[in-house]
């Protein structure tokens, strides 16, 4: 509870953007239900990943409901990329919390290119994914290249990004893999941006929130798997 307050501050919109599968749906799931864990406004998700048909945040609607969060998307046929509607009246909403899960890489992120105005506010943190053990996050070259392109379609602007850590190689990630990925993340960040906080599975989470120090750890419940697993 006192990390997840400690993040929010004075932000009421929270926006994950980020590399196709950089774990941003889980985070951004994970960020809603801590949210509504504090019992101080209603919470508003919105999935806004149009990219693809799998790996998406309203895929567990159910579980969201259960906690009272309320899930806003647009149901689509097939993979045809239709906008839900309500995003900028929920971001203007100063008593509720709004989370936005937006689809990866530059295609996802035009989602929120006419949202550009209220995203770049001071109430509005905008949290970049990076993964270490990802292809477009291996170096800042890399990043740099992804980072331009999403930045370029979405109009947010540098500044207002904060950087998370999610150094992981799936759902048996030990913590020593973690903790290389982290690393390699430090060195490629370090001469332009800090990580602000960093996210694992709840099963290493004490492992890891005893090396990370200050920087805040986010525990990961695992919601999204895949088709075959039930």
């Amino acid at each position: 509870m006192s990390d997840i307050r400690s993040l929010i501050k004075h932000a009421n919109n929270f926006v994950f953007v980020g590399e196709s599968g950089s774990g941003k749906s889980e985070i951004a799931l994970n960020f809603t239900v801590a949210l509504r864990a504090l019992n101080e406004k209603d919470v508003h998700f919105f999935d806004l990943d149009m990219t693809k048909p799998l790996f998406r945040s309203r895929d567990v609607e159910d579980v969201l409901l259960s906690q009272g969060v309320i899930m806003h998307y647009q149901k689509q046929f097939m993979d045809a990329p239709t906008m839900v509607g309500g995003v900028r009246v929920q971001i203007n909403n100063e008593n509720s919390f709004t989370v936005i899960d937006v689809g990866g890489d530059y295609i996802g992120a035009r989602a929120i290119g006419g949202f550009n105005q209220e995203i770049n506010r001071a109430d509005t943190a905008v949290y970049y994914v990076l993964n270490a053990y990802r292809p477009w996050t291996y170096d800042i070259g890399h990043i740099d290249e992804t980072l331009g392109k999403i930045l370029g379609v979405s109009r947010i602007k540098l500044e207002s990004l904060r950087f998370v850590n999610n150094s992981n190689c799936g759902s048996r990630t030990t913590a020593e893999e973690f903790f290389e990925g982290t690393r390699q993340l430090e060195r490629s960040l370090a001469p332009y941006a800090e990580l602000l906080f960093s996210a694992v599975r709840r099963e290493i989470y004490h492992q890891v929130k005893e090396e990370e120090g200050k920087r805040i750890v986010l525990p990961l419940r695992l919601f999204i798997g895949y088709p075959w697993q039930g």
